[in-house]
């Protein structure tokens, strides 16, 4: 007879046996517990996390004939023992993704009148329920509605917006979630224990890495890398089995990231795939990591489930790369993780990824008028102005014809300061020269508390160094319409704009 798959051997007999779904089998017991069993419950969430094995569970208690009812199920029972060998009469077990059609509900619906045969309840698991057609939801929504007071009802599966709204109203939803990877991994290692089995820890966790959160499929891979009960498994056999890339080379990769090393960079991802690891695998791995550096780098180490060692190393590579380079190097990956359909060159998905995060996107440089041809060449913009105080009382330094006449270059200059600054000087003029002070004036408040924040300020001043090679400072005043200063002391001026007036010129209309 063939050994019994892992999974179905370790299927969980108890609730204290389903791991990750505390908050759904304490609910259930305490409705065990009250007796306020309900018709019809309605499982949703990823494959593996536990719907199918809670149902069974579920069926298994009410049933159960142990007088106390924290201790149901009993696997002791007569029920217990019958859900267990597969052979209880009263709990039907209905895969949806085969019966689809409205004369299979149909059916069901006919046969639900009789009567349990051997327990309390008659028990009905309908598996991926969201396979059902239009027409077999609406057969089973009467039976939902109002069912024998002997049958229950427990619908399972894993897209639960394909459910119509009448089907779940009349259901007890239960969300079940991905499982964490260090409870999946503690679930492996207590199989293999009990299986006889020689598993290193680290090669247990990649194990459940790959499993995504599903208890199933992690131990469903388990069971394919164990060929040999004898065999002691390391994390090097794992990743070989998995075909993913070593540790090592996904930390040199993401190194070659840090670094702008794209002629290493590509050099890891083909001797990776080259020595048979899967080029989607490999990207997800890279992910993986990307991800762990981006949460270290944004909310903290803490949030990251890895060993002490790994977060040493996200902790030093959060601190060792940019924020824009990051998400550069996540989203190139992702998508081309996502994208990936194989084909004669299986590394080209990595390689354009690994490329397209080197490079940094040029900055849109808009056109603006010519400089006049007798103008002075601009200085480098790294040249600092120098850091005078304000003597608005002394003689202009510069003559304010000057500063309007070179206003234009001003603006080209400021925008390798400020981008945003040369848009705002779109709408200031040049009021005058008061002593190394250049009074600029601006329509609104609006422009002005813009203009007058610090940094748009000094880039401004900086610009104005840059083409004048004269060190100036900066005063925003109100204008109006014709260019005049407005009078910000005035009061009723200053009340005004307190409850949100706008200042502007009065304008006399002309009589006819």
């Amino acid at each position: 007879m063939p050994k019994q798959a892992l999974y179905l051997a370790w299927r969980p007999m108890r609730f204290e046996d389903v791991i990750g779904q505390e908050h759904i089998t304490r609910t259930l017991r305490n409705s065990l517990r009250s007796g306020r069993i309900r018709h019809a419950y309605l499982f949703s969430g990823p494959r593996g996390t536990g719907k199918t094995t809670t149902a069974r569970l579920l069926a298994k208690a009410i049933n159960c004939t142990h007088a106390d009812a924290d201790h149901r199920p009993c696997n002791e029972c007569a029920a217990c023992l019958a859900v267990n060998e597969g052979r209880y009469l009263d709990l039907i077990e209905i895969d949806a993704a085969t019966h689809t059609g409205v004369d299979d509900v149909r059916d069901l619906r006919d046969k639900i009148a009789f009567s349990p045969g051997e327990g309390r309840y008659k028990v009905y698991i309908i598996d991926e329920v969201h396979r059902f057609t239009g027409n077999a939801f609406d057969a089973l929504l009467k039976t939902l509605e109002e069912p024998p007071p002997h049958a229950v009802f427990v619908l399972a599966t894993t897209e639960i917006d394909k459910v119509p709204a009448t089907i779940k109203s009349r259901c007890l939803p239960f969300e079940f979630r991905r499982v964490s990877l260090q409870q999946v991994a503690d679930r492996l290692q207590m199989i293999a224990e009990n299986e006889g089995l020689q598993v290193d820890r680290p090669a247990l966790e990649m194990i459940a890495r790959h499993g995504t959160g599903s208890v199933r499929d992690s131990i469903s891979l388990l069971d394919q890398i164990v060929t040999d009960p004898e065999e002691h498994i390391t994390l090097e056999l794992t990743q070989r089995v998995l075909g993913t890339a070593s540790t090592e080379a996904v930390r040199e990769l993401v190194e070659c990231l840090i670094q702008q090393d794209a002629a290493t960079g590509l050099e890891v991802i083909n001797t990776a795939v080259d020595a048979g690891s899967d080029p989607r695998q490999f990207g997800q791995q890279v992910i993986e990591h990307l991800r762990a550096i981006l949460l270290t780098q944004t909310a903290g180490i803490d949030l990251v489930e890895a060993s002490a060692e790994d977060r040493d190393l996200y902790a030093h590579q959060a601190g060792a790369i940019g924020r824009s380079a990051l998400l550069r190097g996540l989203r190139a990956f992702n998508d081309a993780v996502n994208d990936y359909r194989g084909g004669w060159q299986p590394q080209l998905a990595l390689e354009l990824a690994l490329i397209e995060s080197l490079t940094v996107p040029q900055e849109t440089v808009y056109a603006t008028a010519p400089a006049p041809a007798a103008a002075a060449p601009t200085p480098a913009p790294s040249q600092p102005a120098p850091d005078v105080p304000a003597n608005p009382n002394a003689p202009a330094v510069i003559p304010p014809s000057a500063v309007r006449q070179k206003w234009l270059e001003v603006q080209r200059t400021a925008k390798q300061y400020n981008s945003v600054l040369p848009a705002l000087m779109e709408h200031a003029q040049v009021q005058g020269v008061e002593g190394n002070v250049v009074v600029v004036g601006v329509p609104n408040d609006v422009f002005r508390e813009k203009l007058t924040a610090t940094d748009k300020r000094e880039a401004l001043e900086k610009a104005l160094f840059a083409v004048h090679q004269v060190p100036l400072r900066v005063q925003i005043v109100l204008a109006d319409a014709a260019g005049q200063p407005v009078d910000t002391d005035d009061p009723v001026i200053a009340r005004a704009r307190e409850l949100g007036g706008e200042v502007s010129p009065y304008k006399k209309k002309q009589s006819d």
